[in-house]
């Protein structure tokens, strides 16, 4: 069972709202994924602590629904 590229966002955003998401599907086969993330909550962490988030956000469902996320974070430039 494939997840929707709306359901990431909206599990991401509701974990960091600030942050700036946006998902491409890459395959077209809703198991190929890369994201973009970008939020505040991330200033001061390095990257393994901002990807943590991210996939904490997700509840368990990398490896599962979702089998593969290519993952990019960033900091807001004003953050």
């Amino acid at each position: 069972m494939a997840m929707e590229a709306g359901e990431i966002e909206r599990m991401i955003r509701e974990a960091l709202p600030d942050a700036v998401v946006r998902i491409d599907d890459l395959r077209g086969d809703g198991d190929h994924y890369a994201a973009y993330v970008e939020s505040a909550t991330f200033k001061g962490k390095t990257r393994v602590a901002q990807h943590q988030l991210v996939y904490a956000a997700l509840k368990g469902r990398m490896g599962n629904e979702l089998h593969a996320l290519a993952l990019t974070t960033a900091v807001p430039k004003d953050a």
